[in-house]
């Protein structure tokens, strides 16, 4: 009886500590800057959930999300300090750090790589070796690392027997036919030649009229939209501490975002009213299979993935050298699980 006492004095006192813990961390957040890798937009609903719905607040973070730009490098904003965590690209990441970024990824959120090359059906174009002769666009800083590495599969040259086109933040050159392929994403582009209408039939086009030709499953997708921070700051006081809980947080938004999607997209409306409500529903639809499944958990990094793309950027002589192992762990995801 009295050790039962005993064991119950404990737990109370357990739960009392934790709850003046929490109510300690939430009456003192923590700033943090989050800086995105693009505009306000359901590919990073996740994060403006967690803020929403009070999961940073609840890990005692004051969380201010950016919205990143043409003109914005994460990776560069956060190596400058002037943010504690960012979305980007493994690839872009890599090519960073060979300069000296210094960033390690901590939580690899998209599983998937959602990068096509589209083209119009009746253009012929079926698979890579069909780009052969082409006019094929692509956006170029770097998005073009996987859509070359896929031409070399077919035995194509990037440099003699496609000709490369700059393609801008649109679709137009697509939609006038002045290319025959294009990158899209299909959360994004792919949605736009969609919602797009065909001038001879003045209906939207229709998945029928296109053909996509998706990175991933030509085994040449490198991981998109993990979450960096510098490994420096990492190593400082308490800051691993403030990685677990921002990861945390932000999972917990990811997975309200993949049981509530619709009300997602409204939260993200709310960031920015000026957004297209079907286009942001179709992302929000295709960001979550981009993340779900996770089969060692959201956020871990695929070992597979991280060596095929140091693979592909020492290939394409982006990388002189071999990237360090230590540019990813899991660690820290796996706590904020």
């Amino acid at each position: 009886m009295i050790q039962s006492i005993k064991n119950l004095s404990f737990v109370l006192l357990c739960l009392f500590v934790s709850s003046w813990l929490n109510l300690s961390a939430e009456s003192n957040p923590r700033k943090i800057t989050l800086q995105l890798q693009w505009t306000t937009q359901t590919q990073f609903a996740g994060y403006y959930a967690a803020a929403a719905k009070g999961f940073y607040q609840k890990e005692g973070l004051d969380v201010s999300i950016k919205p990143g730009a043409l003109n914005i490098v994460p990776q560069n904003v956060v190596s400058s300090g002037q943010a504690e965590f960012c979305v980007a690209w493994l690839a872009k990441v890599l090519a960073s750090n060979e300069k000296g970024a210094d960033l390690v990824n901590i939580a690899q959120v998209f599983q998937k790589n959602g990068m096509l090359e589209i083209s119009w059906k009746d253009r012929g174009i079926r698979s890579p070796k069909d780009w052969r002769g082409k006019r094929v666009g692509t956006w170029g800083y770097g998005n073009e690392i996987g859509l070359f590495a896929a031409m070399r599969k077919a035995g194509i040259d990037p440099n003699k027997d496609v000709t490369i086109v700059q393609q801008q933040a649109d679709m137009n050159l697509f939609l006038e036919r002045k290319i025959d392929a294009a990158q899209a994403m299909i959360y994004n582009e792919y949605d736009q030649v969609l919602e797009a209408k065909n001038p001879k039939t003045r209906k939207n086009y229709t998945p029928a009229d296109l053909v996509k030709i998706s990175m991933e499953e030509l085994g040449v997708g490198m991981p998109q939209d993990g979450i960096y921070a510098r490994s420096k700051w990492l190593a400082e006081s308490d800051h691993e501490d403030l990685a677990v809980r921002f990861l945390r947080a932000s999972f917990q938004g990811w997975k309200y975002c993949r049981d509530h999607s619709v009300e997602c997209v409204d939260i993200v409306l709310s960031v920015d009213p000026r957004l297209n409500r079907p286009r942001m529903e179709w992302m929000m639809k295709e960001v979550n299979a981009l993340i779900w499944p996770s089969p060692a958990g959201i956020g871990i990094m695929d070992e597979p993935h991280w060596r095929r793309t140091a693979e592909l950027l020492q290939q394409a002589a982006i990388l002189k050298s071999p990237p360090s192992s230590k540019s990813y762990r899991t660690d820290l995801a796996k706590r904020a699980q």
